[in-house]
């Protein structure tokens, strides 16, 4: 199979250095400086995203604060600022839609935006023309990387090809000189383990990757993803299929390191409260729920259950989560929590009775979310479990994105 023909109509950008940059951009005695905004400021606390000054020194996202320290030692950390963040993304999204209608957040530093049938003629143009009003609309230090293709995954590594501030092109006139520059897990997919399972096949390189037959992919990957990276190499679309929620979840770094469950309890109770908040909203029930630990000896331990009744309200997901806690071993004190409920079904596919207990349920829990939405969140909430949990985005979660 050839190269796609088709013209590079879906153009990706990236906020480069997104929280970062939000944070020099609002107080500009910051810009210039190396800064990074991490989960928490202590010695262990964990870096969500450096500033391109940051990244020259070698800090990266994911770099624990003390290490990034022994690099840069006048490092500034500083706490998330979650409010902040959404409203340049709110920002963004409003001046990306005066381009088209076809505006796709994919993360809170992110957008697609699908160009097909449109009256552009040059979207390079469109591209200098976003990054020059962004800078006069909404912030003169940020800057985004621009990818153009003729599929999303090719616009997106176009965006990745020239960091901080690219404006970059994969298409059927270039893709071979691009490829031979690139490493595979230079390609967004592919991590250390697959780049290693590609190996074992003799697949080294991606210009290797590119002209791999289906048989030679198909015996690495095992699965209907060969064909579908066949045809993503090759600038196809098959990556704007929406294949549905599959769950929903929260994970949280604990300031303190615990050991019973009893003191994990309200935390517990509030990861589930937002959970369930984001289950009811988007109009779904759950009959599975996973629950894993991260001791503090980097050990950990995981386990997930399917109940017999689908369920939404928080008392009943409280209820099994904190049997799922009390399961665990308890010798080791616990540096981290995730939960995450899954096995969903949608409202609509749910005979609810009009008196039925389950239908009564379902209408209390949609009023608190209402108060808790209009008047902020868990300002409705057991008075047993009012621990305070700081508000936080994860990169790819657009859920909380909507909540102001």
């Amino acid at each position: 199979m050839e190269f796609s023909s088709a013209p590079s109509t879906i153009m990706h950008l990236d906020l480069n250095s997104c929280f970062a940059s939000v944070e020099q951009q609002a107080n500009p005695t910051l810009r210039g400086r190396p800064i990074a905004v991490a989960a928490y400021a202590t010695p262990n606390g964990c870096i969500l995203a450096a500033s391109i000054e940051a990244k020259k020194l070698g800090i990266k996202t994911g770099f624990r604060v003390k290490d990034a320290k022994i690099l840069c030692p006048d490092l500034i950390v500083l706490p998330p600022d979650a409010p902040k963040y959404r409203f340049i993304h709110h920002q963004f999204q409003k001046l990306l839609d005066h381009y088209s209608p076809n505006v796709i957040p994919k993360s809170i530093d992110e957008f697609v935006i699908d160009f097909h049938h449109s009256h552009y003629s040059n979207l390079f143009d469109v591209g200098h023309q976003i990054k020059t009003k962004i800078k006069q609309n909404i912030g003169d230090y940020l800057t985004v990387s621009v990818g153009l293709g003729p599929n999303r995954f090719l616009a997106k590594v176009a965006s990745n090809l020239k960091k901080p501030d690219g404006l970059e092109e994969i298409c059927q006139r270039n893709y071979l000189a691009v490829y031979s520059k690139l490493n595979l897990i230079d390609l967004h997919g592919i991590n250390t383990r697959l780049n290693a399972r590609l190996g074992s096949r003799q697949i080294y390189t991606v210009l290797d990757f590119l002209n791999s037959d289906i048989s030679q992919l198909r015996s690495a990957f095992h699965s209907i993803a060969s064909y579908y990276w066949y045809l993503r190499l090759r600038g196809y679309e098959i990556d704007d299929v929406d294949f549905g929620r599959k769950s929903f979840g929260h994970m949280y770094s604990l300031p303190q390191k615990f050991t019973h469950s009893q003191d994990l309890a309200p935390i517990l109770h509030r990861l589930v409260s937002k959970m369930g908040y984001r289950l009811r909203s988007h109009g779904y029930q759950s009959r599975g729920l996973y629950l894993g630990l991260l001791y503090a000896d980097h050990s950990g331990w995981h386990h997930h259950k399917l109940f017999s009744k689908y369920f939404f309200a928080d008392a009943d997901l409280y209820r099994y989560a904190f049997r799922l806690l009390q399961s665990s071993p308890q010798q080791l004190p616990i540096a981290n929590i995730a939960i995450s409920c899954f096995d969903l079904i949608a409202n609509n596919a749910v005979q609810l009775d009009l008196f039925s207990a389950v239908s009564r349920n379902l209408n209390l829990s949609q009023a608190l979310d209402s108060l808790n939405k209009r008047y902020g969140a868990s300002i409705v909430n057991y008075a047993d479990f009012s621990t305070h949990i700081p508000d936080r985005i994860g990169f790819g979660n657009l859920d909380r994105l909507t909540d102001d």
